[in-house]
Parts: C-alpha cells; sequence; structure tokens
C-alpha cells in the first residue's frame, strides 16, 4: 500500500484497515478533515479490538485488581506482585492465536517473545515460562501440522533463549478445528527499588530505538487479530512477524545492563501496532507529545514508507525515553551486545505525534484523541442458560470399572502430555524445583531459600457449559493447584479467549465468564494484575461452542438466554421422570444393590484415597479413612451408602428438596465432615454436579445438540466434574477418581494462573 499525503481515502480503503463505516465518521469528526493515508493507518491499528479492547473494557473493569502485595495492576506491561526481601514477582499471559493458526511456528514463537519482552520491559529477568494450547480434533487434517509447529516454535525460542518451560497444558477438541488458541505466560524476577514503567515524563527528552531492524513483517498484525477468519485467512501470511530469538537473548541483557544504570525513564516493547503503540502510549502516560522522525529508524528492507515503519510489528525491538545526556553512554551498551541504537525522536510540550519522512509531515495527531479514543462498546448480550443435564440413568455402566479407567487414560483428553513438555528446556538456568507434569511448576528464587510457584489451568468444557460457574471453577483451581505444592497464592493474571463479541451470545459468554472470575477472586483475595482478551477466535462465523446456540424469537427474550438445551424429545423426557418417581423408593430400599454393588469401597473410593485419614482403632480400609472418629468402618460405610441413595432419590424430586438438603449439609459439615463429604459425593454421582452440570453442558457444547441424549451422555468419560455442592467447596482439594453413579472421572487438581479458553 502506498503512503501519500495526498491518497484519497475511499470505503473501500476504510474497509481493509478494519474501520466500520460509523467508526470512520467518528474519526473525521475527531479530525475535522480527511486523514492522510498514515493516520488512517493509525487509527486503525490503535482501534482495533486487539489494542483498543473496546468490547471487554467495560466489564475488565468490574474485576478486582488490588491487594496488600499489589505493587502494579492492570495498565502496564505485565502485573508486578510483593515476594518480600526485596524481591517482586513481575508476570503475564497473552495469545497469540491468529497468527500461530496462520503460521505455526512464527507465531508461537512470537507469542513467546512477545511476552517475554513485556516482562522484562519491567525490569524483571524472565525465570519461567508456561504455556496453554488448544488444538482441534487429533484427526482433523489440519491438526497434525498446527501442534507440531506450534510445539516446535514454542521450544525453539524459548530453549534458544535461555528460559525454562515449567508448565502448561494441552486440549484436544473439534470445537477449536477452526481456531486454535495458543496461549504464552512469562514469569520474572526484578526487585521492588527497579521496577520500569513506560510513562514519557518530561521535555525534551529523547525518544531512543534499540534492537531489531524494522522490516516489513507483521504490517496490520494488530488488525488481523481482531477479525474472524475465513476460508482465505492463508492470504494473510504477511502479516505474522517473523522472530529471531538469539537477538532476544542480546536484547535481554543490553536492557538489564543499561537498567543497573539510571539512564532510562521510561521504556516501552514495540509490540502491537509496532511503533505506532509504543510512542503514542508513552506520550500519552506521560502526559507530552512526541515528534518522530522516521529517517533515522533503523530498516532492514529498502524504500520503506512511513506507512509501513509505523505499522511494522517487526519482533525484537524496544523503545527508551533516556536523560538527556546519557546517549553515548546507552548506546555503548547496545553496540557492545551486536543492536541496533538510533535517536529516532523527542519529546515536546505540544500533545501531539508529529511523524515525519523525507521532509513531508505524514502524520500529525492529538496523543491523547488518538490513546484514548477508541470506541468504547457495551455489546447487548445475552444471559447463557445451560443445556438440561445428562441424566445418570442414560449412561450405560462399563463393563468394569479398571477397563474404562484404562480406556480413558488413554484417550487424547487424558493421554500424559510428556511427548510435549518433553520438547522444552525445562531445566536451563539450574533453578526448576518442580519439572512439568505436576500440579504446578516451582522455581528458586536464585540465592535465596525462597522459590515461586506458577500454574495455567482452565477445564473449557466447564466455561462452555456455564461461563460464570465454569471460570469460578478455574479460578479455584489456580488457587488448588498453587496450594498443592506448599505455596501461598499471591495473585492471578487472566487470558480470557472468546468468539466474535459482536454476536450477543458470544459477548454473554465473555461476560459471564468476567463475573464469575471477579467474584471467584474477591472470595479467594486474589488479584487479577494482568491478562488479555483474544476475541474473533473463529472461521466463518463458526467458532468453539457456536454450533449449539440459536437466537430466541422476539425481543422480550433477548436477556433470557440464547444457549439451546439437548433437544430431548418431550415424551421421553416424561418417561424418565416417570421412571424415575415411580421407581425411586423401591430402589433406595434396595439399597441400590444393583447399580452400586455390594462392596462399601464403591461408593468414594476417590475421598478415602485423597484424604488419607485413619480412624482410631480402625482399619486402614476406604471406609474407615472416610471418618475422622472411631466408628467401625463397615459399619459407617453402609451409613453413607444409604445416605447416597437417599440423595440420588432426592435429585429424582425435583430441585427444591435438593437445595434443601444442600443447605442442611453446609451447616452440619463442619461438625461431621465425613458424612457431609459422603453426601457430597453422591450429589456428584447422582446429578453430574449441580452447581456447574458439566456433564450434559460438556456433552451438549462438543457433540450439538440434537442428537440422543444417551449417545451424548456416553462421552462423559472424557469429562472432568466440578464435583462440590459449592463451587469454593472446591477448595477441599478431593481428588474423587470415580464416580459410580454418573461414570466420569474428576480430577480435582489444583493449577495456579489462569487461562480462559
Amino acid at each position: 500500500m502506498q503512503d501519500s499525503v495526498t491518497s484519497k481515502i475511499t470505503p473501500e480503503i476504510v474497509a481493509q484497515h478494519g474501520l466500520k463505516p460509523d467508526e470512520y465518521q467518528r474519526l473525521l469528526k475527531i479530525l475535522g478533515r480527511e486523514p492522510r493515508l498514515t493516520e488512517l493507518g493509525i487509527f486503525s491499528v490503535m482501534w482495533s479490538e486487539h489494542c483498543s479492547y473496546k468490547s471487554s473494557r467495560v466489564w475488565l473493569k468490574t474485576l478486582p485488581t488490588t491487594g496488600a502485595k499489589v505493587i502494579q495492576g492492570p495498565g502496564e506491561n505485565a502485573g508486578v506482585v510483593d515476594l518480600g526481601d526485596g524481591d517482586a514477582a513481575v508476570f503475564k499471559m497473552e495469545s497469540h492465536n491468529h497468527p500461530s493458526y496462520i503460521e505455526p511456528y512464527q507465531g508461537a514463537a512470537t507469542g513467546v517473545g512477545g511476552i517475554m519482552r513485556d516482562v522484562f520491559t519491567m525490569g524483571a529477568r524472565p525465570v519461567a515460562l508456561l504455556n496453554a494450547l488448544r488444538f482441534g480434533d487429533p484427526s482433523h487434517p489440519k491438526t497434525r501440522r498446527l501442534v507440531s509447529g506450534v510445539v516446535a516454535g514454542i521450544g525453539g525460542y524459548g530453549n534458544c533463549v535461555g528460559v525454562p518451560t515449567v508448565g502448561g497444558e494441552v486440549n484436544f477438541d473439534a470445537g477449536y478445528n477452526g481456531n486454535i488458541l495458543v496461549n504464552a505466560m512469562c514469569v520474572g524476577l526484578a526487585k521492588t527499588d527497579k521496577i520500569f514503567y513506560s510513562a514519557a515524563r518530561g521535555v525534551g527528552l529523547p525518544v531512543v530505538y534499540v534492537g531489531s531492524k524494522t522490516g516489513r513483517d507483521g504490517i496490520h498484525g494488530a488488525t488481523m487479530a481482531s477479525a474472524e477468519f475465513d476460508d482465505k485467512s492463508e492470504e494473510k501470511r504477511p502479516t505474522v512477524q517473523v522472530g529471531d530469538p538469539f537477538t532476544e537473548k542480546l536484547l535481554i541483557e543490553a536492557c538489564l545492563e543499561l537498567m543497573a544504570s539510571d539512564a532510562i525513564i521510561a521504556i516501552q516493547d514495540m509490540g502491537a501496532a509496532g511503533l505506532t503503540s509504543s510512542t503514542s502510549e508513552m506520550a500519552d502516560k506521560g502526559g507530552v507529545g512526541i515528534a518522530l522522525n522516521l529517517d533515522h529508524v533503523p530498516q532492514r528492507e529498502e524504500n520503506m514508507t512511513a506507512y509501513e515503519m509505523m505499522l511494522s510489528e517487526s519482533q525484537e525491538r524496544m523503545l527508551m525515553i533516556l536523560k538527556p545526556g546519557r546517549e553515548p553512554e546507552a548506546e555503548a551498551v547496545f553496540k557492545k551486545w551486536g543492536l541496533d541504537f538510533a535517536v529516532i525522536g523527542v519529546t515536546t510540550d505540544t500533545g501531539r505525534m508529529v511523524v515525519t519522512h523525507k521532509g513531508e509531515i505524514e502524520a500529525d495527531l492529538p496523543v491523547p484523541v488518538l490513546a484514548n479514543s477508541a470506541p468504547v462498546y457495551e455489546r447487548p448480550w445475552f444471559q447463557h442458560v445451560p443445556p438440561q443435564p445428562v441424566l445418570p440413568q442414560w449412561v450405560k455402566a462399563p463393563n468394569g470399572n479398571l477397563d474404562a479407567l484404562k480406556q480413558m487414560m488413554g484417550t487424547h483428553a487424558l493421554a500424559s502430555r510428556r511427548w510435549v513438555w518433553e520438547q522444552y528446556d525445562h531445566m536451563v538456568m539450574g533453578d526448576t524445583v518442580g519439572r512439568p507434569g505436576g500440579d504446578a511448576g516451582v522455581v528458586r528464587i536464585h540465592g535465596t531459600r525462597k522459590a515461586l510457584a506458577v500454574t495455567c489451568d482452565v477445564t473449557p468444557r466447564y466455561v462452555a457449559a456455564d461461563p460464570e460457574m465454569g471460570t469460578k471453577q478455574a479460578v479455584a483451581e489456580t488457587w488448588r493447584n498453587l496450594t498443592s505444592v506448599g505455596a501461598d497464592p499471591i495473585a492471578i493474571t487472566d487470558n480470557m479467549n472468546f468468539g466474535n463479541p459482536e454476536r450477543p451470545e458470544i459477548m454473554g459468554q465473555f461476560v459471564g465468564s468476567v463475573k464469575g472470575m471477579a467474584e471467584a477472586c474477591r472470595v479467594l483475595d486474589y488479584p487479577v494484575v494482568s491478562g488479555n482478551v483474544s476475541l474473533y477466535n473463529e472461521t466463518n462465523g463458526a467458532g468453539h461452542q457456536a454450533q449449539a446456540r440459536r437466537r430466541p424469537p422476539g425481543a422480550a427474550r433477548a436477556r433470557a438466554g440464547l444457549a439451546r438445551p439437548i433437544a430431548l424429545p418431550t415424551d421421553r423426557l416424561r418417561e424418565a421422570r416417570r421412571r424415575a418417581a415411580a421407581g425411586g423408593s423401591r430402589r433406595r430400599d434396595q439399597g441400590r444393590a444393583s447399580r452400586a454393588g455390594p462392596h462399601p469401597r464403591r461408593q468414594g473410593v476417590g475421598r478415602a484415597r485423597c484424604l488419607g485419614r485413619r480412624a482410631p482403632g480402625g482399619s486402614r480400609g476406604d471406609g474407615a479413612r472416610l471418618g475422622r472418629g472411631g466408628e467401625p468402618h463397615r459399619r459407617r460405610a453402609v451409613r453413607l451408602r444409604g445416605q447416597a441413595a437417599a440423595a440420588r432419590d432426592l435429585v429424582r424430586r425435583g430441585p427444591g428438596p435438593l437445595r434443601a438438603r444442600r443447605r442442611s449439609e453446609a451447616g452440619r459439615g463442619g461438625r461431621r465432615a465425613g458424612a457431609a463429604a459422603g453426601a457430597a459425593g453422591a450429589h456428584r454421582r447422582a446429578h453430574g454436579g449441580r452447581c456447574d452440570r458439566a456433564q450434559g453442558r460438556g456433552a451438549a457444547e462438543a457433540h450439538g445438540a440434537g442428537r440422543d441424549p444417551r449417545e451424548l451422555a456416553a462421552g462423559v468419560y472424557e469429562r472432568r466434574a466440578l464435583g462440590s455442592v459449592d463451587w469454593l467447596g472446591n477448595a477441599l482439594c478431593l481428588k474423587l477418581l470415580w464416580l459410580e453413579a454418573s461414570h466420569q472421572i474428576s480430577t480435582l487438581d489444583g493449577c495456579a494462573l489462569l487461562v480462559l479458553s
């Protein structure tokens, strides 16, 4: 695209830049004139969803972001929390979904590089990497290429830089066939008195460019990441950046060396939108203007235009504001490390960003307007209504529990991920204490007796089934993961991946997720200090969970919910309810022997193995370990089995008695923990976990509505249920290995830093 002051802006050019007609009219009103082409490009990237958060900003403000140990919350490159003794942890998680789908290796690699720059920009040395990956069905023709490319990209970049990858997760589901999710997280360590920020305060200060040269890669990368894909997504490959991990390593060392002095006033990574976003954000935070001369920008290619240089997203570049007179000192440091150094501008008192190239003014824009004038949308949304659960009696019992367990562990949902993390260097730097494969990675704080535990996790099916409750579960799971390795949870970063926010049902998912996160973080005193929102993760209007949605007729139902429940034939549902009501008492009198079996271990074996408590004077039998008192284990197990049968009967009598029973059990839970745990397990076994209904909702989302419920239920062996009377009750950290009535695994294995996908 040619850069020219006199270029005529047509509706076609506006559309190519991702601006809607009303947004362009808003731009014209702000400027009071027609923009130059370079100015149009600048506004297009700054107003993109990726940079402006125009659809999510209003809801993200509702998250709790402060706490006793929070040094820096959202608003900077990364969050900072106090670890005591002058140490601080700097961390953030971001997505690189769209680039990774187009070009798996480079997309994933530059995602790792970008998140590391966000961390060491704050003055921290990166000490740990994590990732959360979502791929399509293993049988899909693109999955193998995408998996191999993404994993190689993450390993190739992180291993070369020399930062250990200590945790992560990998999931496969057909819902990600059209849009994979590649999320990278970085944790760094810094001193509390050496935290650097991005506000360029002061007039007449030199604006310095350091790092790699600028090329034509990644132009309009932010705009590309703010729109859904179509069948021609492969044509967007030129918008994917190309990274160089060896240059990244040099850049880390050079920046940290200069940070050891007092020469830097402000520093900012040139990430999304490149030179445009870094200059405008630094100037806006500092309340100053900025004048740039692009003639001095180090260029990798010939005849680059102002448009290309301002929008390029070439990797391994930083922008600094130095103290006057310290330029020679800084230049010597970067030249020593073999990096480019150039003074490309100066801060001014005009409050405007003026860009010149070859003696021509290519852009002259007010900084506050550029940084803060992006439209903020309160998009319409529908409250998510969960589908009806799959009832336990529809699930065919396996021939044998052990065989079923082996089959489950061999599926792609639960199979070992060792083949992935063994491709990452997780021992480099020599401070890794907890390797990948566990609940949380643990790294020593070098030279101390302290360690830092980090993790990332979410169960996407829970969020798909019930965004609010599923997100609460994800937050609680990160908490459990940290505590399971002996850590004290301090703070959390979010990473939220959803589809097109212009669709009310998708926006409803996002809103529900934010609400759930806000409530859970407040209850746990778990502030959100950084994060990322990635939207438009879909292809041709079809994204994850999208196929089972239908708009309800009439405006009056707009807030009532969109999620289409499982299509149950009316007569079948009536028959199921009639049989349950008629046979409940008879089955209860029989002690549920036909379903539960004669052995007391069939009820709550997981709890016994998790808690591992031994009754005084009792044996090491499972029944004995369920309780805290000295009651003989056989009598106690029989009594608990009777309570379980009664609880299942309550389920069939309707939600009212069930809720009453839950309230009753919650009241006496502190006095009789064993019995309460047994009743809770019965609720889970009978109903699949009412608090999230993950069994039924997961089946609906994965396989679509309208199929035979029993066929849908056949897939619950791959699901993980919340398994708690109350969502916070998951903090008990019970590892329920086998839930008899519903025949599903509930691995309540905690996690520590959050990715919502």
